[in-house]
């Protein structure tokens, strides 16, 4: 009797049908002759995988050791020949075959191209590249909308063909390998057989078509490397790590496809004065002796550099928080309203202890201890 099965895919006999096609996967990829593997070992594999990922072969094989296939004892009997069939129609004679796991490893193993008999779709290469850039602004720059000019580096639209890829005055014609498809039909030959498979068309590189002469400054890509200076919106409120997408403006897709976007991601530099917690301002503010105990009015700037009347009030303790309305950040979600609202501005008041007093200062504050204060 051949050798266990389950001995084979190195599983237990209680795994799961989705542990037998992952031990499947691994073990195919790494004994598959056309990687090196044993022809002989890569059938064995594959011949225990077709008995223990069919649920009734499994429980025959559990039962009597042996898996009885019309009606004859025996095993898959896997040697190519039902292989062969199962590839047009989709199912091995007499038995249920799995085309989506046999489908995913020949994708893997070959590059593309096995799908069950459905062919695949064909993805359009040209599309420009995406770009990400990041900026760092002032604090003060999100308190209002502003405009930012990035020169970027990257693929852009050849002036001369407009992006065409062809010389001006010259076609664009259909290729004539593929006849316009952008892929042409290749046979491979394997253990298992020959097999036809989409690839890409090597004479216009999948685009279906060709200039009859090329652009003689992109040399028929329709892009070349170059600079862009791009103006980008700030929106009042932006806060640190926001993205702003500006679409079509990445690379430029080649022969006058879609360009990519654009991703400018946001950092905001650290204020002297103020820290930004959401869209609320905090800040601190030393006070004296004299202004915590009798109380005072201080005058103070704020961010947009206008300046406000803070009001101490008497007996103030060092860590009292005073609160400004609608003197912090513009709200990000709503600044498109005209009248977004605003955060909050908060001054935390610390008592200045001084560390050197004069002879009368001494004075007056041994005369106030002596008065218990």
């Amino acid at each position: 009797m051949a050798e266990d099965y389950y001995k084979i895919l190195g599983i237990d006999k209680s795994a799961s049908q989705d542990e037998v096609k992952k031990a499947f996967h691994k073990l195919a990829h790494q004994h598959h002759p056309d990687k090196g593997g044993e022809e002989k070992k890569f059938k064995e594999i594959n011949e225990a995988y077709q008995v223990l990922s069919d649920k009734e072969k499994r429980a025959q094989y559990d039962q009597y050791g042996r898996v009885f296939e019309n009606g004859q004892p025996g095993g898959a009997g896997f040697d190519g020949s039902g292989f062969n069939w199962a590839w047009g129609n989709g199912q091995q004679a007499g038995a249920e075959f799995d085309m989506g796991d046999i489908g995913d490893v020949f994708e893997q193993f070959f590059g593309g191209g096995f799908d069950g008999g459905r062919r695949s779709s064909k993805k359009d290469s040209r599309k420009g590249k995406d770009i990400q850039v990041d900026i760092e602004i002032d604090l003060e720059r999100t308190l209002k909308e502003s405009v930012e000019k990035i020169n970027i580096g990257k693929q852009v639209t050849c002036q001369r063909c407009t992006g065409a890829g062809a010389e001006p005055g010259s076609k664009i014609k259909e290729c004539v390998s593929c006849r316009g498809l952008g892929q042409v039909q290749q046979v491979r030959k394997t253990v298992f057989g020959s097999y036809t498979t989409n690839v890409v068309c090597p004479e216009c590189k999948g685009e279906g078509t060709m200039p009859e002469k090329p652009c003689n400054v992109c040399k028929g890509e329709g892009r070349i490397r170059g600079q862009e200076t791009i103006e980008v919106q700030i929106p009042a409120g932006i806060d640190a790590n926001q993205v702003i997408r500006v679409d079509g403006k990445g690379e430029a897709g080649k022969k006058g496809a879609k360009g990519g976007n654009l991703f400018i991601r946001i950092f905001i530099k650290q204020h002297p004065v103020f820290e930004r917690r959401g869209d609320d301002l905090f800040s601190q503010m030393e006070i004296s002796f004299s202004q915590a105990a009798l109380g005072d009015k201080i005058e103070m700037k704020t961010l947009e550099g206008t300046n406000i009347l803070l009001e101490v009030p008497s007996g103030t303790e060092s860590g009292k928080v005073l609160r400004i309305s609608g003197k912090g950040i513009p709200h990000f979600s709503n600044s498109s309203w005209g009248n977004p609202g605003r955060g909050n501005l908060y001054i935390e008041l610390k008592v200045k202890t001084p560390k050197k007093l004069s002879k009368e200062q001494k004075k007056l504050l041994e005369d106030l201890k002596n008065l218990g204060l």
